[in-house]
């Protein structure tokens, strides 16, 4: 199975979502902004990465794990991919594709913008790793729905 992740800009939201996923984030408690900072490409994508779909790795029950941006046309991302499962005979079983955006809250919003599109890094960081250590509630829980469907034990 491959799992795929996206929201907006493919680097805060989803690439968390898969980070928790695989296990680089806490499932018990709020990363700290520390800990979010490490993840891999967490608030480092630009615009010309929306798309993209990238692996940030395999789980422990062989799923493969990734995260895209999809620059708020989340049905857009999805018909694609459906349709080209649907043209290149991918049953459709083989992957999931998931929202995160509707987990994202002002506070990312906000930094995000101001730390990918605007290039304020030094202000719009501090503020989407603090909006991301507040909506982790709603991501892990999103995370661990997502986990519980494809365990190979059901």
């Amino acid at each position: 199975m491959k799992i795929i992740y996206h929201c907006f800009g493919g680097t805060h939201s989803s690439v968390t979502a898969a980070a928790a996923h695989l296990g680089m984030l806490p499932a018990d408690r709020p990363p700290r902004p520390a800990d979010l900072l490490a993840v891999p490409f967490f608030d480092t994508r630009e615009n010309d990465d929306h798309g993209e779909i990238k692996l940030m790795g395999v789980d422990d029950s062989g799923n493969e794990v990734y995260f895209v941006g999809q620059r708020g046309a989340p049905q857009m991302l999805e018909n694609v991919i459906f349709g080209l499962a649907r043209h290149f005979d991918i049953p459709s079983r083989d992957f999931k594709m998931v929202n995160v955006m509707y987990k994202v809250n002002v506070s990312m919003k906000i930094g995000g913008t101001m730390s990918r599109r605007l290039k304020w890094i030094a202000a719009g960081r501090p503020l989407v790793t603090w909006g991301t250590v507040r909506a982790y509630a709603k991501i892990i829980n999103l995370v661990r729905k997502i986990k519980a469907e494809e365990s190979p034990i059901k």
